[in-house]
């Protein structure tokens, strides 16, 4: 079985229309995110999905499809996989690591998503037949740079939760 410890996942949930995406406000860093995270030694990137979605969502969810696999292009991003689920049981509720849940029209997302969620969301929505995969492009030193002028703290606080140290608000 191949080690997926230092890959990640990340999911999109949409409503039955599939006009709306969920979204989860992170507490340790406050933006909108889809859910997801890291993957633990002996599971499989479907596995962690799951499990992160019910972390995060407080929902038992079934994958619909692989949507993607994502590369990254510098240290800054890790090997994502990229699913499609639908909530199966249970109601929205925010845990540990959620600080609010939210379905967004597609239209209206919010604007302090970070890259590359708008780039994957956007994937999601196309339906291609087969599986995805592509570089993250949108995850660079450049883009960080400019992001850490425009959004200090919160990419103060993407650094800290990288070494371990959470701040909650």
């Amino acid at each position: 079985m191949k080690d997926y410890s230092k890959e990640s996942v990340n999911a999109i949930v949409f409503d039955e229309s599939r006009s709306k995406a969920l979204l989860i406000k992170r507490r340790d860093v406050p933006v909108w995110v889809l859910p997801g995270g890291g993957i633990e030694k002996g599971e499989s990137p479907a596995t962690a999905a799951l499990r992160e979605l019910f972390e995060e969502t407080g929902c038992k969810m079934k994958i619909l499809r692989k949507v993607g696999e994502y590369f990254p292009v510098c240290r800054l991003a890790k090997v994502t996989h990229f699913f499609e689920c639908q909530i199966i049981s249970g109601d929205l509720s925010i845990g540990v690591e959620t600080k609010e849940i939210q379905f967004f029209p597609l239209t209206k997302l919010p604007k302090k998503i970070p890259p590359p969620y708008p780039d994957w969301i956007q994937d999601a929505t196309k339906n291609h037949p087969c599986l995805l995969k592509k570089k993250i492009t949108s995850v660079t030193y450049k883009a960080f740079i400019k992001y850490l002028f425009s959004h200090p703290i919160l990419v103060l606080r993407f650094l800290l939760s990288k070494i371990g140290l959470h701040i909650n608000s």
